[in-house]
């Protein structure tokens, strides 16, 4: 038996790794350029609230998706 462990990337594997990091790199970027494009513009009070509670409802949102996936998985009920 072969005692070395196969945790190396093939062709592909490595092919998608850089693509993904490409793709990460320009999302990176663009948003940067967008948040100093957007350094003057003004936001009320209510537009930072309702900023910050579309984010939490937003994170709840897919925790509590996630928390049913692991559950159904563990339950067998993913037939």
């Amino acid at each position: 038996m072969d005692n070395e462990p196969r945790n190396k990337l093939s062709a592909a594997g490595w092919l998608t790794l850089v693509v993904l990091l490409g793709l990460f790199g320009a999302s990176f970027w663009y948003a940067a350029k967008v948040w100093t494009a957007m350094s003057g513009v003004h936001m009320s009070g209510w537009g930072w609230t309702f900023m910050i509670l579309g984010v939490v409802v937003t994170i709840a949102l897919g925790g509590g998706l996630m928390a049913l996936v692991f559950y159904s998985s563990r339950h067998d009920m993913d037939r």
